[in-house]
C-alpha cells in the first residue's frame, strides 16, 4: 500500500482546483438534470390497451409505501452525509468530491435512462383499470382501445410502469454507495472478516425492499422492478469505477486522482532533491589533487610527497649529512 497523506488535501487547501478540474463534469451533469425534467413532464407512449388485456391491470389502486420525496432523501442525502463523515476523518477533498460527483452521475444518469425508457414503451401499471376508469364503468372504442374518462394526470402515470423509477434510484444510490463502503473497509483484503459484508450489503437490501414495496403496491410488475434494478447498479458500477479502483484492488481505498496527486507529489519532491544536489556538487571548490606537482589530501593542503628539489640542494643535503 502506498504512503497515506492524511489532511493534505483539503477543501480549503485544494477544492477550488478540483472543481475547476472538473468544472465541465458538473455543467453536463446540470444539462442531465435539465434532460430528466423534460422527460418527466412530456406525455409517455399511449400503447394499445384492449378489453382482454384488463385481466391484469384491475389491481387495486393505492398509495406508495415509499413516497416519490423519499426516494432523494435515501439515494442521495444519505450517500453524502456517509461520504462527508468519511471526509472529516480523512480529510480528502478528491475523495469527497469524486464521490459525490460520481454519485449525481449514478442517479442522474439512472434517472435519463428509466424515464426514457419509460416514455417510449409506455406500459400500463397493473392498477392501470381503476386509473382510466375510476367508476369502474369500463370503454372501449371501435377498434377495442380504452377510452379514460379518468384524470389525465392520473392516466398520464399509469402508462409509466417499465423500468422501475423507484427502483432503479435506489440501486442507482444505494448501489454505489455499496461499492464506495467496500473499498474504504476493504472487505477483499483476504483476512476473512466476513461480517463487513454485513454493511455492504444493507445498502443493497434497502434498495431490494425499496423494489418489494413497489410490486406490493401495485405500482409495478415484477419485470419493471427487475429491470429498474439491474438498471440503476449497473451505471452505478460505471460510475464508481470512473473514479475509484474496484473494491478488490490494493489501492480501493481511494479515489485514482489521489494516488496521481500522491506520485507526483513525490516524483516533484525526487526532482528537487536531484537539483540541490547537483546544485551543492557544483557551488564546491574543485581541488586538484596534483598541483604544482604536488599530491594534496583532500582540502586540508597537506603535502604528502615533498617537493622536487633541484641537484645542487640535493649535495648539499648530502654533505651536511655526512
Amino acid at each position: 500500500m502506498r504512503e497515506v497523506q492524511l489532511g493534505s488535501h483539503t477543501v480549503r487547501s485544494h477544492g477550488v482546483k478540483v472543481a475547476r478540474t472538473h468544472m465541465h463534469d458538473w455543467w453536463i451533469l446540470l444539462l442531465l438534470a435539465l434532460i430528466e425534467i423534460i422527460l418527466y413532464k412530456i406525455h409517455p407512449f399511449y400503447r394499445f390497451v384492449g378489453e382482454d388485456m384488463m385481466t391484469d391491470l384491475k389491481y387495486p389502486l393505492k398509495s406508495n409505501t415509499v413516497p416519490v420525496w423519499a426516494v432523494p432523501i435515501y439515494s442521495i442525502l444519505l450517500p453524502i452525509a456517509i461520504f462527508l463523515v468519511v471526509y472529516f476523518r480523512r480529510r480528502d477533498v478528491y475523495d469527497l468530491h469524486h464521490a459525490i460527483l460520481g454519485l449525481l452521475y449514478s442517479v442522474l444518469v439512472t434517472a435519463v435512462i428509466t424515464d426514457a425508457i419509460k416514455d417510449a414503451v409506455g406500459r400500463p401499471r397493473p392498477d392501470f383499470f381503476w386509473r382510466c376508469f375510476p367508476d369502474g364503468k369500463d370503454v372501449y372504442d371501435t377498434l377495442g382501445n380504452v377510452v379514460c374518462h379518468g384524470d389525465k394526470n392520473v392516466i398520464k402515470e399509469g402508462h409509466k410502469s417499465f423500468p422501475s423509477g423507484h427502483t432503479a434510484w435506489s440501486f442507482a444510490g444505494l448501489g454505489f454507495l455499496s461499492l464506495y463502503l467496500s473499498g474504504k473497509i476493504q472487505i477483499f483484503d483476504r483476512r476473512g472478516h466476513v461480517a463487513k459484508l454485513c454493511l455492504v450489503f444493507l445498502p443493497l437490501l434497502v434498495a431490494s425492499l425499496v423494489g418489494v414495496s413497489r410490486v406490493d403496491d401495485y405500482w409495478h410488475h415484477w419485470q419493471d422492478v427487475f429491470a429498474g434494478g439491474l438498471l440503476g447498479l449497473t451505471v452505478a458500477t460505471f460510475c464508481y469505477l470512473q473514479f475509484f479502483a474496484p473494491p478488490y484492488h490494493p489501492e480501493g481505498w481511494g479515489p485514482y486522482a489521489y494516488f496521481q496527486v500522491l506520485e507526483e507529489s513525490r516524483a516533484s519532491t525526487q526532482a528537487t532533491i536531484a537539483v540541490n544536489a547537483s546544485s551543492t556538487q557544483a557551488g564546491e571548490p574543485q581541488v586538484d589533487d596534483t598541483q604544482d606537482g604536488r599530491s594534496i589530501h583532500g582540502c586540508m593542503g597537506i603535502s604528502l610527497v615533498p617537493p622536487p628539489t633541484s641537484g645542487s640542494t640535493l649535495k648539499d643535503i648530502e654533505s651536511g649529512r655526512r
